[in-house]
């Protein structure tokens, strides 16, 4: 597509959960997956915001007069989610890295935090809106297209996450309502379709980089707003793969071609890289200051404790050259948060090539929780520390290495099953080998030596034997 010729004109809007606790009560948030053991049944209606006029798009969802069944666990709920409560001071740990996020990307951080209410009357929040509050503005990020300006960045509350819904009633869970929730919004710099991709998969790094981010499907979502020359904005919600956004934003400039006239309106991102209408362009009388939660007045004194943190593109560079390693592994380390337990073990474990340390906190431990459904997460550095340990003084062999891990995570290590085969017991078995199949290729003797042997040997060492035996 000719991106400039059609007038094209994009921002997107990044939206990434937070670990700890909830934004405004001392709920874990866990997002619990359990049986709900909570219910009740709300209507809401919409207000009139300050300017005294009731927001459109709350009067669109209004109309539809629908029943809101709530349901939750009590372990991750409490009466503040419900709004028979009203909201605890905000998460100061939460308000530090949106903080740091904003002093990563360039933004001039406010001289007061007001906590805002922002109508909502899908059902989504138990109160009617959803409480925001502006962070930073005027930052920027520098990308192979030039600089892409940061208009704001947000830290508001996630909304309770949709069950189902029928012709009367919308059924909700809780759980997720009131994660801290960073919102970053950017100006319609973004060039093109892949522009747009690049920027967005940036701005999920930068936030990865605070280390204070959950992990996880439907934990990061990405809004895209689009319009092309003679038609209005139409923001596309609900990216949750920014691999979509290519085909997703191509296939709206396409329907924006064919429409004659249109409003500017809201529309869901669905998995076949269409668009379906969702509702009107909210506006601003949707938004008044929220009267149960003091404004906080941003100091020197605050800002001097904030630590920015490095991004996660600088420790994968830094890692790769250092230590010799894959710029993926390297980067994997860094998102994974193992870089501290990494280096430490390449400093303790000499006879252990770091590509390999690598390789096992990363792939192995995935493939081992992939193939074969065992909780790997739960070992301890410690437990690591002793398997690399026996790696390193030649206990084990690398060969062994997963089914080691295996075993340590079922509790049932025996350091006598995998004890590594001695030089003179690779040589004697070997000469044995050679002896009774004459004639072999080193390929042919090097199976029936790994067979032999069953992971306690070096592959690297018996081949070492092998060609000074077989010449």
């Amino acid at each position: 597509m000719d991106y400039q010729k059609l007038g094209f004109k994009c921002g997107i809007e990044i939206h990434q959960q937070l670990e700890g606790k909830k934004l405004f009560c001392d709920c874990p948030t866990l997002n619990s997956s359990k049986e709900p053991d909570i219910k009740v049944v709300r209507r809401l209606r919409a207000v009139a915001g300050e300017t005294g006029e009731v927001d459109i798009a709350a009067k669109h969802e209004m109309k539809k007069a629908k029943q809101f069944i709530y349901v939750s666990g009590s372990e991750d709920t409490c009466l503040v989610e419900y709004d028979d409560e009203p909201p605890h001071p905000i998460n100061k740990k939460a308000l530090d890295i949106a903080l740091q996020v904003s002093l990563l990307l360039n933004a001039k951080i406010v001289d007061e935090l007001q906590v805002m209410r922002k109508t909502v009357v899908d059902g989504s929040n138990t109160s009617g809106f959803q409480r925001t509050a502006l962070v930073a503005v005027n930052g920027s990020i520098e990308t192979s297209k030039g600089r892409v300006r940061i208009t704001n960045i947000c830290l508001e509350e996630e909304a309770a996450q949709k069950l189902k819904e029928d012709d009367n009633s919308v059924t909700y869970r809780l759980d997720r309502l009131g994660i801290p929730l960073i919102e970053i919004g950017t100006e319609a710099d973004i060039k093109d379709a892949e522009h747009a991709k690049e920027a967005a998969a940036f701005l999920g790094m930068a936030l990865r980089s605070t280390g204070g981010c959950k992990r996880g499907i439907g934990t990061i979502r990405q809004d895209v707003n689009v319009s092309i020359k003679g038609h209005p904005r139409v923001e596309i919600k609900g990216f949750q793969d920014i691999r979509s956004i290519v085909k997703t934003i191509d296939n709206e400039i396409n329907r924006q071609l064919k429409e004659k006239e249109g409003k500017a309106h809201v529309r869901k991102a669905n998995a076949d890289f269409t668009t379906s209408f969702l509702r009107p362009m909210p506006g601003a009388d949707r938004m008044y200051p929220e009267t149960d939660v003091a404004p906080i007045k941003i100091t020197k004194e605050i800002l001097d404790k904030i630590m920015v943190p490095e991004l996660i593109s600088e420790k994968t560079e830094r890692l790769a050259e250092k230590h010799e390693i894959t710029h993926d592994l390297a980067r994997e380390l860094a998102s994974e948060k193992k870089i501290e337990m990494f280096e430490i073990f390449v400093d303790k474990f000499k006879n252990v090539k770091p590509a390999f340390i690598a390789s096992t906190l990363i792939s192995t431990l995935r493939e081992i929780k992939r193939k074969f459904s065992i909780d790997v997460d739960k070992l301890t550095d410690k437990e690591l520390g002793e398997i690399f340990s026996y790696l390193n003084e030649g206990k084990i062999s690398k060969d062994v290495v997963m089914d080691v891990i295996i075993d340590y995570s079922k509790g049932k290590f025996d350091i006598d099953k995998y004890a590594a085969a001695s030089d003179s017991e690779i040589e004697s078995e070997i000469k044995k080998i050679v002896a009774e199949k004459p004639g072999l290729n080193i390929g042919g003797y090097m199976g029936l030596i790994m067979a032999k042997f069953k992971g306690k040997v070096d592959g690297k060492k018996v081949m070492e034997i092998l060609k000074e035996i077989v010449k």
